[in-house]
């Protein structure tokens, strides 16, 4: 018997939301023949998709850098939805890019285009709650990674799923391999670098972590400083701005096994927060922007902590530089200060509160709206 054919316009800016969007739609194909439109990146592609640009156009951060592109964010936003309405879709799946997406939910539901999800849930629990009213009126279901998120819109009565995160099943990998294939010396300790999955994360911050390196590793020259990329343009980034006589190994798609073997992580604020918590790196929280961004931000937070880790365990175990902390004196304070006793424990804490439903339920979640 033929599989019913269904039509999904999906937007992915990251490669997180890729890996994402990718799983849903693996999903969705086990009961259907799904047409893909839209962007995405290699995982969406490998489902099917023919992504009308690069998502890498969608790599952006902040308050300000959104406003410098905003002519251009607003062509792509015209492209997608003209695409959507053109093929005239059954469902829109929008992954992560709260701000670029709720514009295309918006256009979709005043035109009675297709049924809207989005995956992952913007922060309105953590700051700008406004925007809740603009997702009860153009957003069918909201796909939540964490549970505290799915209790938020219960509590709002507005539709959502705890699909929970893929990093539930997130276990070390095995040091012995990793020292094989990198060729490291098993002697020596390991702390991994994270500067941030954007090129302009990158140059704002790892100056700073580039600084705190240089003066740990005049103090402790028994260890090796990694840094992953997440792609060959983010290695070479990495790559120029690292002075070749710091002991700094960078390479690609190597997150999971660096953090495996380091005992504790500078990581930038974000998903890598909680993925370093959960393999037993104990992370040193960093964020910083510029001035006018956090002089908004600041005035929008409701939530005392900004680390995924912190917030999922309700009480701040691993440190947090925000804005003027993020120094590096301030980094190697926290370094030199932190206690790995309780690391395994509160890993295991982390990974049980980010089970969610079944796969399946995420499906027929999707297919029942």
């Amino acid at each position: 018997m033929q599989k019913p054919i269904i039509k999904v316009g999906v937007v992915a800016g990251e490669y997180s939301g890729d890996r994402l969007g990718a799983k849903i739609i693996s999903g969705l194909k086990k009961t259907h023949h799904v047409e893909l439109y839209g962007v995405g990146g290699p995982k969406i592609i490998q489902e099917g998709l023919s992504s009308i640009f690069d998502f890498s156009k969608l790599h952006v951060m902040g308050l300000i850098e959104p406003l410098i592109k905003y002519r251009q964010l607003r062509q792509l936003q015209k492209k997608l939805i003209n695409l959507f309405i053109e093929n005239d879709i059954d469902y829109f799946i929008g992954i992560d890019s709260p701000d670029f997406n709720i514009s295309i939910h918006k256009i979709l539901k005043q035109k009675e285009i297709s049924k809207n999800i989005q995956v992952v849930s913007p922060s309105v629990w953590g700051w700008r709650e406004g925007r809740i009213k603009n997702i009860k009126r153009y957003i069918d279901l909201t796909m939540c990674l964490f549970n505290f998120e799915h209790d938020y819109y219960r509590n709002k009565n507005l539709p959502s799923i705890h699909i929970g995160h893929p990093f539930s099943k997130l276990f070390k990998h095995d040091s012995k391999h990793i020292y094989q294939k990198y060729h490291f010396d098993a002697s020596k300790k390991y702390i991994s670098i994270l500067p941030g999955s954007r090129v302009s994360e990158i140059e704002n911050l790892l100056p700073t972590y580039i600084e705190f390196i240089n003066i740990h590793a005049n103090k402790n020259k028994d260890y090796v400083y990694l840094i992953p990329a997440s792609d060959q343009k983010i290695f070479e980034t990495i790559d120029n701005l690292v002075p070749k006589s710091l002991p700094v190994k960078i390479s690609i798609d190597s997150a999971k096994d660096f953090l495996s073997i380091s005992d504790c992580s500078v990581v930038t604020s974000g998903t890598a927060t909680l993925e370093a918590a959960i393999l037993g790196a104990s992370p040193i929280i960093c964020y910083r922007t510029n001035p006018i961004n956090y002089f908004i931000i600041s005035r929008m937070l409701k939530i005392d902590d900004v680390g995924l880790p912190n917030l999922l365990l309700g009480s701040r175990k691993f440190p947090e530089l925000i804005q003027k902390k993020c120094t590096p004196q301030e980094i190697l304070k926290a370094v030199e200060s932190t206690d790995f006793h309780d690391l395994n424990s509160l890993s295991e804490q982390l990974r049980t509160l980010l089970i969610g439903s079944e796969e399946t339920e995420h499906t027929n979640s999707i297919l029942k709206l």
